[in-house]
């Protein structure tokens, strides 16, 4: 779930407080894994010193102009610690075999018991840092590095989709998750947290596997959306809280979770299916609409602390 960045004076989601949050997130990172320290695991070297070496101890040999594109650092800066690791008996510069214009650096021997012995203490930090938390919260920390390595660096997200039966905690899930993003975009109050809750709680309770059912759908292993097929009456079925969370709309899952639920109420016997929608969302009516979903009837109300155009939409099977 996207949980709206606040700032200290109050100001939720704008430009600054999000700006503030990341630089906040950079100097907690920093302190916590002592990038600030002159020398990296109490050795002679940085942190940008010790990136260089582990990057030469990956292949054979290299350029300093490839380190240069590789690790976007400053040309001079480069060569500084290039010509340390010289001097250190680190690397060995040779003239290129291929370009002779090109000056080839690669690690001595010296150079390569020098990065095993941080990569030694490195690990040993790691498994330092690892075992101070517990079990629970290694996996929040893990499942959040990961979505952070694959959002900067644009990892293909769709691949990382799931579509699931829930398993346990995912109706728990569904009711706060709807009533987070609903409130937040859209306003709506404790009222429908009620009714939401109201919904999932008579699925729970007392839903027939044979014509009815719901889906999960989750990115990297998180829940992000979900919808539910319920009994109308015996020949319709209803589609109910269909949700997709803003960070994983873009992918499809509104129309996917749609499919599944049209596909399980063939094949559960029903001839037609409905839902009820508002006017507002307008996002899932384009899905309804594709899905060749017809709007039958409009009611105004007032729920949830608005007035509102209540809509129902219903598709033959």
């Amino acid at each position: 779930m996207t949980v709206p960045l606040q700032s200290a004076d109050g100001d939720v989601g704008s430009a600054a407080a999000r700006v503030a949050a990341v630089r906040r997130f950079d100097r907690f990172y920093t302190d916590a894994v002592g990038a600030l320290r002159s020398g990296l695991l109490d050795s002679p070297y940085n942190l940008t010193e010790a990136r260089v070496l582990y990057e030469l101890a990956q292949r054979p040999t290299t350029s300093a102009a490839e380190l240069r594109r590789e690790l976007d650092v400053d040309a001079s800066y480069l060569g500084r610690i290039l010509r340390r690791f010289g001097a250190d008996g680190l690397t060995e510069t040779t003239a290129s075999t291929q370009d002779g214009r090109r000056r080839d650096v690669r690690l001595t021997r010296h150079g390569h018991d020098t990065f095993a012995e941080l990569n030694r203490l490195s690990d040993e930090r790691a498994h330092r840092f690892l075992g101070a938390l517990s079990e629970a919260d290694q996996h929040r920390l893990l499942t959040a590095m990961e979505a952070i390595q694959n959002v900067l660096g644009g990892r293909p997200r769709a691949d990382l989709v799931v579509i699931r039966a829930p398993r346990p905690g995912d109706l728990g899930w569904v009711i706060r998750a709807n009533a987070e993003v609903y409130f937040e975009e859209f306003g709506w109050d404790a009222s429908y947290e009620a009714l939401v809750s109201r919904i999932v709680g008579d699925y729970a309770a007392d839903h027939d596997p044979q014509r009815e059912a719901a889906w999960i759908a989750e990115v990297d292993g998180e829940p992000v959306g979900c919808v539910f097929c319920v009994r109308f009456d015996a020949s319709t079925a209803q589609l109910r809280l269909l949700l997709v969370d803003p960070s994983a709309r873009g992918l499809g899952l509104g129309r996917r979770l749609v499919e599944e639920c049209l596909r399980f109420a063939r094949l559960a016997g029903y001839t037609r299916m409905r839902l009820w929608t508002n006017s507002v969302l307008a996002d899932a009516r384009r899905i309804y609409e594709r899905a060749g979903f017809t709007l039958t009837s409009a009611e105004p109300h007032h729920s949830f602390g608005h007035d509102l155009v209540g809509q129902i939409w219903e598709l033959d099977l």
